[in-house]
């Protein structure tokens, strides 16, 4: 049902909700919440604790001053003095909401439900609703769900909506697509019981009920379509015959380091597939800076060698101009006589026209580029070898294209996020997997630290230092631009009071996802070539140019990021003979934060780390933020969800076992939604 035919949605509506990729009832009913706010009985402020700050608390009290208005910045303060039921006080501010002035009335009883931040020794209770104290225990209890949203609509009309499309899809939730014996033996929720419970849950168990079976179907479907997706492709004959060569090992013996025991398995394994019977399909798996470039340099020359064409595409322009760079040098350096090229989509018309008829016509024999290589009008002479550098930044569609512009050539795909093996094994159940689990010798470890935003003076003194000693660093912000209802650093505030703390000797530079590929492409490019000291940044540069001058990483509100996606950071330093560092900056100095945090000061082994990251956040948590990385579910996570992970899978091979087509009457539900997930679902996974 189009989202229109609910009602009070019309055309701008719509428009906003395409932003979220929802165009359909059915799109919303599934658009799942990212958290729940569950309200708590008021606290008294003496009883108000450490692990307290940075979260949300309600307050029983009375207004125990005047109303103060003033201003701060971009935004307009309206503040009071509360006390509670005992007497003792707190202030309270409201952002932007000077409206609230005639409303808080000296002496009038409330209870204050806000975030409690804790500046200059100060608790503050910020942007507190107002509530009866009679209406607010009503409330006490209950999961108010908080969906992702975007500018031009609030969490309470998302509410509103989805509780609409609710009551207008009772057909699509009358038929549940997992079979009766998978739910029993599973112990699975009904799917009507579960879509509509994720969104209004009674209690934290029929929450963990509706959520559990969620996150099994997701799994389930995902896997389902993976193994077919094996199965269509079969064991294809090998129609590009490439072995080792003279420039293969020219290539190796030019490096001025030994190759890793990983980098050489994987490489063994690449070449064995390459000159074998059937067309290779590969994953290499490696941590950060362990080496992935050079393994698939060493295939592409081989395919070079044996003449065939070879491309590898990257998913932003940086990267890719980073790679044809370093293929250059490490084939001049070795002297190996194999023509390059570079296809982006910034190259002038002229240059992208000349680059096209080099490919076409077999001139260039290696070719790095974006997402300008699968465009409908380039083609190529003799495609033997495709290689999709950081594979999950690309769409299905993305990845088949490439390789269709050849006649079954060999597909090789490089991933940088750390995934357990057995994970990994189910997750990519289409791809043959080496891992490369060694850092290269010589690199030195990353020294590193957690700290609080007390200690920010002596960072900042720090990160002066490395700069007068010529080195550059970067800084990351959770946040693009200042909210005041979250208690949070951002990029926009961040660099602006950097670059006037530091002065105008220091270049300071911004980046984030908002801008457009050329203006990001520049920044970056400016930062490699050093004319950018210090680089404030959102997680963009999670994947970025190699900067080997850059020695420094500092993450604001780490507390806010995921081990694996702060180790992915930390990996943009490291990357040359300097000694770097990493300094982790959080606002949660609870136990189990710095427990959290305290693994990435001990280990830099990726595995290790998404292992661990595994067992301290256990299965059933809600939804909040999610790892960044290569799987992006609705409803699941692969790291916290792996246990259902595994029974989705175990399910899966019974299922494929006892009817591998689906033609039994009570898989008939499941081979329908089976069909929509292929077609609508797995390109948001990346696969």
């Amino acid at each position: 049902m189009d989202i229109k035919t609910i009602k009070g949605v019309g055309e701008k509506t719509a428009s906003i909700l395409g932003r979220l990729s929802i165009y359909t009832a059915e799109d919303l009913i599934h658009l799942y919440p990212r958290d729940y706010d569950v309200y708590e009985k008021p606290v008294l402020v003496k009883d108000i604790t450490k692990e307290d700050e940075g979260r949300t608390v309600a307050i029983d009290g009375v207004i125990a001053s005047g109303v103060q208005l003033y201003r701060a910045g971009h935004f307009s303060v309206v503040s009071v003095i509360l006390r509670d039921m005992d007497g003792n006080g707190i202030k309270a501010n409201w952002f932007n909401m000077p409206y609230l002035k005639a409303k808080l009335i000296r002496g009038q009883r409330f209870v204050f439900r806000g975030y409690l931040s804790a500046k200059n020794g100060q608790r503050v209770l910020e942007q507190p609703a107002l509530w009866k104290p009679a209406d607010y225990m009503e409330q006490v209890g209950v999961y108010h769900p908080k969906y992702p949203l975007t500018k031009g609509i609030s969490n309470a009309q998302m509410t509103r909506l989805v509780k609409a499309a609710l009551s207008m899809c009772d057909a699509e939730l009358a038929e549940d697509p997992i079979p009766l014996w998978i739910r029993r033996r599973y112990q699975l929720a009904e799917y009507n019981f579960a879509v509509r419970s994720v969104h209004f849950p009674r209690s934290q168990e029929e929450f963990l009920q509706a959520h559990r079976r969620l996150i099994f179907e997701e799994f389930f479907l995902f896997i389902l379509s993976v193994s077919r997706l094996k199965d269509s492709k079969g064991r294809r004959a090998n129609t590009h015959v490439i072995a080792d060569s003279d420039w293969e090992e020219k290539l190796i013996a030019s490096l001025p380091y030994e190759l890793t025991s990983a980098q050489k398995r994987a490489l063994r394994e690449i070449e064995a597939d390459m000159s074998g019977a059937s067309l290779m399909n590969r994953l290499v798996q490696g941590d950060v800076g362990s080496g992935k470039t050079i393994v698939a340099a060493a295939a592409l020359v081989n395919a070079a060698a044996a003449g065939f064409q070879a491309a590898i595409m990257a998913p932003t322009e940086v990267l890719a101009r980073q790679e044809y760079n370093t293929i250059r040098e490490i084939l001049s350096k070795a002297e190996i006589p194999v023509r390059t090229g570079l296809l982006t989509g910034s190259l002038t018309p002229k240059n992208k026209r000349e680059a096209q008829e080099k490919i076409s016509d077999g001139t260039t024999q290696i070719v790095c580029g974006t997402q300008a290589l699968i465009q409908d009008k380039i083609t190529f002479k003799n495609l033997g070898l495709v290689v999709t550098d950081e594979q999950h930044r690309f769409g299905v569609e993305q990845r088949k294209t490439l390789p269709g512009k050849g006649n079954d050539p060999h597909v090789l795909v490089m991933s940088a996020t750390p995934i357990p093996r057995t994970l990994a094994l189910i997750l990519y159940g289409d791809l043959d997997i080496s891992v490369i689990d060694e850092l290269p010798a010589g690199r030195k470890r990353i020294l590193n630290a957690v700290v609080s935003r007390e200690d920010r003076p002596k960072i900042e003194r720090f990160l002066i230092g490395k700069i007068q000693d010529g080195r550059q660093a970067y800084v990351i912000c959770p946040m693009v631009e200042e909210n005041p209802e979250i208690d949070a650093e951002n990029v926009t505030d961040y660099s602006r009071e950097l670059q006037k703390k530091l002065g105008s000797s220091v270049k300071v530079g911004m980046l984030n996802g908002r801008m457009k590929p050329d203006e990001k492409n520049s920044i970056m490019e400016s930062f490699a070539r050093g004319d950018i000291d210090v680089l404030v940044s959102t997680t963009v540069v999670e994947v970025g140019v190699n900067v080997p001058n850059a020695t420094v990483m500092i993450v604001e509100d780490a507390n806010r990021f995921g081990l694996a996606q702060l180790h992915q950071l930390r990996g943009r330093v490291g990357r040359g003979s300097e000694q770097s560092y990493c300094v982790f900056v959080t606002n949660d100095k609870s136990p189990a934060a710095m427990k959290r945090l305290d693994v990435l000061t001990h280990t830099d082994d990726g595995f290790k780390i998404a292992e661990e990251d595994l067992k301290l956040r256990g299965p059933g948590e809600f939804f909040g933020d999610r790892q960044s990385g290569e799987f992006a579910f609705a409803a699941g996570d692969i790291f916290a969800d792996s246990d259902i992970l595994k029974e989705a899978a175990q399910a899966a091979e019974e299922i494929r076992r006892q009817d591998p087509e689906l033609e039994r009457d009570e898989n008939a539900p499941l081979k329908r939604k089976l069909s929509e997930f292929t077609q609508e679902q797995l390109s948001k996974i990346g696969l």
